[in-house]
């Protein structure tokens, strides 16, 4: 029996000695040296006791060798769970518990603090730096540099993510073979991926974007990587001459704007730039057009199914929407209390279904059973609508609805008021509870560069263009929006340092 992940990702480039990692002092690993040291891996794994399906928790900063443990976990048949290097121990303490993983490789620098962690779970531990020293370094050394690839099946998990729980416990969304390899596959052809491409790869890769979409598209596609260890302008800049394509979250974009090198003949050669895991304001998609001749593509995704959908890589790509659904995937807008499809140009629930969504939510059956139906269309959370073209837009989460007197108000429609008055940067609009009305509509706004923009003009000009229970009861200007690693800003946060603005006395 085969393993088709590590067949169609990894297996495939055994003895290349292709580029597959360029790093930024100028040295190249090559597929080979990287499998190679992935099978030294993999050996050191199973010389910890791990076996087919356990769980392996990796909380490390990005690096070359963190890559490799993952493609050890493939080839071992072991289920891969990243973590946020920036999570507390109390906060890894629940990963590694609720996974029952068997096995934690974390930073030699918070080992001391992290061991209680892993005893506690019943987990062994060894450890990993940026430079690729540590305990695992020293299992590893010696190993064999070849590793019977274990069998699995499409079905099989594969790895385990684990979604950001702004409301309630986190959960680990259950990813198989399948789910995985799809994707990829799907992505490959519709963005034009081929051996030729370089990828500028400046993600994360403790997130689905890094990891199940950058990385894997690349080796499927058997092209290299600039593998970066995060977001700096100033290496983002010297590297793209080399790249072929970038995928990026909206802040990368905005940052680049800011900058005066960012210039037509910098991004000459560059072919696709891909914008995801936040909304990409129309107006930086507009201003890097004006200013690269590039149109940003953007395409919708999230933990638990991969990609959704993508504006094409042929015709236009449309700011402010997120495109049509992949080849593959079935998308449809219901009432979100009913769950009957609405008709076209209807907001409502988004939900998708396909061979990228994901197996269940592990150890949490009522969660899975309440959002993935019988039929197998995840409820997303997200609610949008498709327009007269196809092309879906995004509204916003389902739980950034504001029930305000009775009246559903969608943040995004004020949103994009707020965002076209001069001097706005950005904005965020939340509910906060009113003794009145349950919840009142609270808006912030981020200025321009050198702008200071005035709450009250801005209010009586968006304010003719909403009907009047949409209207914020107050305008806070903020010198930025919370956001979390990936770019997204966190509401939940606004919400919570904000809730007592109305109160009652």
């Amino acid at each position: 029996m085969a393993n088709p992940l590590h067949d169609r990702l990894f297996g495939r480039h055994a003895g290349k000695d292709t580029p597959f990692l360029h790093l930024p002092d100028g040295a190249t690993l090559s597929h080979d040296a990287f499998l190679r040291l992935a099978a030294r891996y993999a050996h050191a794994f199973v010389a910890a006791g791990l076996r087919p399906g356990d769980r392996l928790a990796l909380q490390v900063e990005k690096s070359p060798q963190a890559l490799a443990i993952y493609a050890a976990a493939v080839q071992a048949g072991i289920v891969f769970l990243p973590l946020n290097p920036a999570y507390t121990a109390d906060e890894l303490g629940y990963f590694v518990s609720d996974s029952g993983a068997r096995l934690l490789i974390c930073d030699p620098a918070r080992a001391e603090a992290l061991r209680p962690v892993a005893a506690g779970a019943g987990a062994a531990m060894l450890t990993l730096g940026a430079d690729g020293a540590g305990t695992l370094a020293e299992a590893a050394a010696g190993q064999p540099e070849s590793f019977d690839t274990v069998a699995r099946r499409g079905e099989d998990l594969a790895g385990l993510l684990y979604t950001s729980g702004t409301t309630g416990r986190s959960k680990g969304a259950m990813m198989t073979q399948t789910n995985l390899l799809s994707n990829a596959e799907v992505l490959v052809d519709y963005w034009r991926f081929t051996e030729a491409d370089v990828l500028l790869h400046a993600l994360p890769i403790f997130h689905t974007h890094g990891l199940f979409v950058a990385t894997n598209v690349m080796l499927l596609a058997g092209g290299p990587m600039i593998f970066l260890p995060k977001f700096d302008l100033d290496q983002v800049i010297a590297h793209l001459p080399r790249a072929t394509a970038m995928m990026g979250v909206p802040t990368f974009y905005t940052r680049l704007l800011d900058d005066p090198r960012l210039t037509r003949d910098l991004v000459a050669h560059m072919r696709l730039f891909i914008s995801g895991s936040a909304p990409l304001l129309a107006e930086t998609h507009e201003a890097f057009a004006a200013r690269t001749g590039h149109r940003i593509l953007e395409r919708y995704g999230m933990t638990e199914t991969n990609m959704n959908t993508s504006n094409p890589y042929e015709g236009a790509r449309r700011a402010g929407t997120v495109g049509f659904p992949l080849p593959g995937v079935e998308l449809r807008i219901t009432d979100p209390e009913t769950g009957a499809e609405l008709p076209q140009g209807e907001v409502g629930m988004i939900e998708v279904r396909g061979p990228n969504v994901f197996k269940g939510y592990w150890n949490m059956p009522e969660k899975t059973a309440e959002e993935l139906r019988e039929n197998g269309f995840f409820i997303t959370g997200d609610i949008g609508v498709i327009d007269a073209r196809g092309y879906v837009s995004i509204v916003g989460r389902a739980k950034d609805l504001i029930i305000s007197g009775g009246y559903n108000i969608y943040p995004k429609e004020i949103e994009l008021l707020l965002d076209e008055q001069p001097g706005v940067l950005e904005s965020a609009v939340v509910g906060v509870p009113h003794p009145d009305f349950g919840e009142a509509v609270l808006g912030f706004i981020v200025p321009q560069k050198g702008a200071a923009p005035d709450p009250d003009a801005i209010m009586a000009a968006v304010g003719p263009r909403l009907a009047r229970f949409k209207h914020p009861r107050r305008l806070i200007v903020l010198d930025e929006l919370p956001r979390n690693t990936m770019g997204k800003v966190q509401k939940n946060v606004l919400r919570a340092e904000y809730r007592g603005l109305f109160a009652a006395g």
